[in-house]
């Protein structure tokens, strides 16, 4: 396996100088994966043992074909692609989000309530949610990747998926990988390892879980990561009930910032592409690892494909989406 290689390769490299000081056994990545994934799966289940009766709502579809369709769906277990369904296989491959009721929608999100519905796709006229949802769901993937390619032999910790805008030119994850490798810089090879291992998960075509829970839940799930812990505190203070948004593909699960796509096949071509090492107070080296991606709706001439790989290498900076914000913020004002 490619991840297999990785690690290989980084022990030979890392053995003669390094020797492992852990004095007490933790749990391994795939323990800590199966605990979480327990966890997620059995808060599922209790909510959705709260609609012990099956109640039918009324979703009327309102996008531009066929509209006025209305669906006779299951309150608490339809979901917009259930909704999707019924209209047509295009729809089904298409549609990225729904907005339900004017709210932005994941696609496997169940529906509480009578309302109304269309869906989103790359080729609106204005597809900036579809988009900031691609770039969000592919840094989880690479989040995912990140997280099991060196297996045991060291530690990953990962800190978080920063929300930058698709016109930075890269999605990122922030990790801190083992103290061992502070010393090791990423090789071409590598990069391809961890572009092999996305592959393989976008094959398995996963689909995207959302699951709303209670802190108490979200603390529970992240017990073994102090830095996702410090994010779903957050998250929770943003919320008048202390609810914190997850989601889940396979067997990994992270903290949103807000609505995925729908299945981990809607991406195309996908290259982990970069990582630099960033300026820290802490005492730990983080590392922001970049990558590119396009759905596999869209396509592109490779010699803009290379151009766009290129500017993806770059370190991404968050700086451009307050940037961004700012601008927006202002130009609404001046409108009004």
């Amino acid at each position: 396996m490619a991840s297999f290689r990785v690690a290989c390769g980084l022990r030979r490299g890392c053995s003669k100088r390094f020797v492992s000081t852990d004095p007490v056994p933790r749990l391994s990545t795939a323990e800590i994966a199966q605990m979480r994934n327990e966890l997620f799966s059995k808060e599922k289940e209790r909510q959705l043992s709260l609609y012990p009766r099956i109640e039918k709502i009324e979703v009327k579809y309102v996008g531009t074909s066929h509209p006025g369709t209305l669906f006779i769906m299951n309150k608490g277990l339809s979901t917009p692609y259930t909704c999707a369904m019924h209209l047509s296989e295009w729809h089904c491959k298409k549609s990225v989000l729904a907005l339900v009721d004017g709210n932005l929608w994941d696609m496997y999100r169940p529906l509480t309530q009578s309302c109304e519905i269309q869906f989103l796709t790359f080729k609106d006229e204005d597809p900036e949610e579809v988009n900031k949802a691609y770039w969000r769901s592919c840094a989880m993937i690479l989040g995912c990747v990140l997280e099991q390619a060196f297996k045991d032999e060291y530690l990953v910790t990962l800190v978080r998926a920063p929300e930058v805008p698709v016109v930075s030119g890269a999605f990122c994850y922030d990790v801190i990988l083992d103290s061992r490798l502070n010393a090791w810089t990423p090789t071409e090879e590598n990069l391809r390892s961890f572009t092999k291992e996305v592959h393989k998960l976008i094959y398995k075509d996963l689909p995207f879980e959302i699951l709303d829970v209670d802190v108490k839940v979200a603390l529970e799930i992240f017990q073994h990561n102090q830095y996702k812990l410090d994010a779903v505190k957050q998250k929770a203070s943003q919320n008048s009930e202390g609810i914190v948004q997850l989601h889940r593909f396979g067997d990994f699960i992270d903290v949103s910032e807000g609505p995925h796509i729908p299945r981990t096949s809607f991406c195309g071509q996908y290259e982990v592409t970069a990582a630099h090492n960033l300026e820290s107070r802490q005492s730990e080296l983080i590392r922001r690892v970049q990558g590119l991606s396009l759905p596999v709706q869209l396509k592109l001439h490779h010699a803009v494909w290379h151009r766009l790989l290129e500017r993806s290498q770059k370190l991404v900076n968050e700086d451009k989406r307050k940037e961004m914000k700012n601008e927006n913020e202002v130009s609404k004002t001046e409108s009004v």
